[in-house]
């Protein structure tokens, strides 16, 4: 008689437990099916999203290979340019001097004194001089005088202009530009 309590008892919490799991068990069911529905969208999305990356990471590596295969190239257009168009230090002053004012000459304009300033560069053993100088003439012939800047054979980076109006239509142009000398 004894077994029959513990029985029910025992009998009872199986009840209980079952009755928890069935209920748990519909409740990941309901939310399993909301899911279901939202989920083929953001997953289609999600491999939209890394399939646009994949391709995006393809074309980096194929670029970063094709950089590769330049780089002895680069190099040697480099050493060339270092070597032609970059003027030693030794005659750089007077070359530019001379570049100068046969660049104003031929654009038709009234040069001023050239001034420089020597920085020391860190690369190649290169000094870096920046150069500054004014110039007088008409809006056209200070556009040529840009344009022989230009197409000149030495190399010159344009840092300043600034533009003034003067009497009888001439108008003053201040230059500063920098370029570099091979040490």
């Amino acid at each position: 008689m004894n077994r029959r309590p513990n029985s029910r008892r025992w009998k009872l919490a199986v009840k209980i437990a079952l009755g928890c799991v069935l209920a748990l068990d519909l409740a990941l069911g309901i939310v399993s099916w909301r899911m279901a529905g939202a989920a083929p969208q953001a997953q289609a999305q999600k491999l939209a999203q890394l399939t646009r990356t994949a391709e995006l990471l393809a074309a980096d590596v194929h670029k970063g290979r094709q950089i590769e295969k330049r780089i002895p190239d680069l190099k040697s257009e480099c050493d060339d340019f270092y070597q032609k168009d970059l003027l030693p230090s030794s005659s750089g002053y007077a070359s530019i001097i001379a570049d100068i004012g046969q660049m104003a000459r031929k654009a038709g304009v009234q040069a001023g004194g050239l001034t420089f300033r020597e920085k020391s560069a860190t690369d190649r053993s290169l000094k870096a001089v920046q150069i500054s100088t004014a110039v007088q003439g008409d809006y056209p012939s200070l556009i040529r005088l840009l344009d022989e800047m230009q197409r000149s054979p030495h190399f010159y980076l344009l840092d300043e202009l600034v533009l003034t109006s003067a009497k009888s239509g001439m108008v003053t142009l201040r230059i500063s530009l920098r370029t570099y000398f091979r040490t």
